[in-house]
């Protein structure tokens, strides 16, 4: 299941961080960060709770940019 979200982060590089820390995130297959549009779409393996994993990578997120914020 693929699930897109705001996002609020103040440059391209640390969208690029923030991607990084997302696709490492448990429950993660894939993630895209787009600083331009202000978006991160993920892609979440099979059967994984959506809400529980969203929490994981919200968290790893402001382990590498403590000003950003995904509006879950």
């Amino acid at each position: 299941m693929k699930k897109t979200y705001r996002i609020e982060v103040d440059c391209a590089n640390c969208a690029n961080l923030m991607e990084d820390a997302a696709r490492k995130t448990d429950g993660v297959a894939a993630a895209t960060v787009n600083f331009m549009t202000q978006k991160m779409i993920v892609e979440f393996e099979e059967g994984r709770e959506v809400e529980k994993v969203m929490e994981d990578v919200r968290r790893a997120c402001k382990k590498v940019e403590p000003d950003c914020e995904i509006f879950l």
